[in-house]
Order: C-alpha cells, then sequence, then structure tokens
C-alpha cells in the first residue's frame, strides 16, 4: 500500500525566522546550535541539522483534535529548508532512529501502534494501512517520544 510522509509546511514558523533571541523567548521558543549529528531531526526537511546549523525549539499541537489523544510536544526546525515529500519513502531522520508508529482512525483516536526500527517502517506503516479504519499515521521518536512526521495513504 503506498504512503505519503510530509514535513511540516514551512510557512507555519515563516514568522519565527531571524527574530532574536528575546522575542522568540517570548514566544517560547529558543534557538539551538547544533553540536552533534544526528541530534536536531528537523519537522520540515525530516533530516538532522548539520553541526554548527541554528535550529528553532518549540512547542507544537501535532495531534490538535478535541479528542483524549490530544497532544502537543517539541520540534526542531530549521530556519530555512526545503520541505520533504516522499512516497513510499522513509526520510532519512527517521530511517536512523527507532520508531514508535500510531495508527488513528477519522475520529482521531488510536487504534494501532506498535514499536520499529526507521530502516524497517515501511513494512510496518503497510501493515497499518492495510487496516482500512486507520486514516493516518503519526510517526514519534521513540526514545524521546517527540513527534516526528505524519503518514498519509498516496
Amino acid at each position: 500500500m503506498s504512503f505519503r510522509v510530509q514535513g511540516l509546511d514551512p510557512e507555519l514558523f515563516a514568522d519565527l525566522r531571524g527574530l532574536p533571541e528575546v522575542e522568540l523567548a517570548a514566544k517560547g521558543v529558543e534557538r539551538v546550535f547544533v553540536t552533534e549529528k544526528p541530534s536536531a531531526p528537523c519537522r520540515i526537511t525530516l533530516d538532522d541539522a548539520e553541526v554548527g546549523e541554528s535550529v528553532l525549539l518549540l512547542s507544537y499541537d501535532h495531534q490538535p483534535a478535541d479528542t483524549p489523544y490530544r497532544q502537543q510536544g517539541p520540534i526542531f526546525v530549521r530556519e530555512q529548508g526545503k520541505r520533504f515529500e516522499g512516497v513510499d519513502m522513509v526520510p532519512p531522520a527517521l530511517a536512523r532512529r527507532t520508531l514508535s508508529l500510531r495508527g488513528f482512525d477519522a475520529r482521531h483516536t488510536m487504534i494501532e501502534a506498535e514499536m520499529v526500527e526507521g530502516a524497517d517502517a515501511k513494512a510496518m506503516i503497510d501493515r497499518f494501512f492495510r487496516n482500512p479504519d486507520v486514516a493516518y499515521i503519526h510517526a514519534h521518536y521513540a526514545r524521546r517520544g517527540c513527534f516526528a512526521a505524519m503518514v498519509t495513504r498516496a
């Protein structure tokens, strides 16, 4: 079964680009300089930022539906970068980490959940989408539990 993975739309964060630290702090955002790779997976490019690069660390509502599964959490975004869009591809930042995949139905209720190595995620995504009730999948980085990306049917 074909699937699509997209990074977050960079326009969601356009108002943060280039702001001084004091203005970012007023919005609850921090600019972080990357000191090792892999350590800062960007949710726009779906790859790790390079050593010396700055990224923005902020809280993001990745499951905004008004259900018991509503969630928000910390994410890194690059201030510049092209949005990842791929079909039947596991993006680089996801492929190199252990993932928690969570399948949701159309009412935003979690109905599937498994852990998988990112390099093996394609098979688990295919298995989730064989369930016709799975409307979309959220991938989370298993170690810290942070939202990584949304996976939809292609």
